[in-house]
């Protein structure tokens, strides 16, 4: 899904990485040990692995309790050339029944975010 901010993506590489940032709007609690970052939601722990850390463009990470290898959860950070709007493109997977529900979860997720980062 892609969303645009108009916050720069610095500000969106701070809210995409950072403990204080993230439980504004993504988790209630994290906790980031190298490159593993442990996430709480309701009492419930999903760790990730960063495998990608581009600064400002881009992040991939690994779920350690995915499904399948190939799966992962990625942020990535653009502008457009010609409104200079920033543009947050995730990608998430999930089963054919649940697509629904995951966009419905980004779009607030994201509206969260734009909250969070004044735009």
């Amino acid at each position: 899904m892609e969303f645009i901010f108009r916050a720069s993506p610095n500000i969106l590489y701070t809210f995409l990485t950072t403990p204080s940032c993230l439980t504004r709007w993504f988790c209630d609690e994290i906790d980031i040990s190298g490159s593993y970052f442990t996430f709480l939601w309701n009492g419930a722990e999903e760790v990730a692995e960063l495998v990608v850390d581009i600064e400002d463009e881009l992040l991939r990470f690994k779920w350690e309790d995915a499904d399948d290898e190939e799966e992962y959860l990625e942020f990535q950070i653009g502008q457009s050339p010609v409104t200079s709007e920033t543009i947050l493109v995730v990608t998430d997977f999930c089963d054919a029944d649940e697509v629904e529900d995951q966009k419905r979860l980004w779009t607030n997720q994201m509206e969260q975010l734009r909250k969070a980062t004044g735009g």
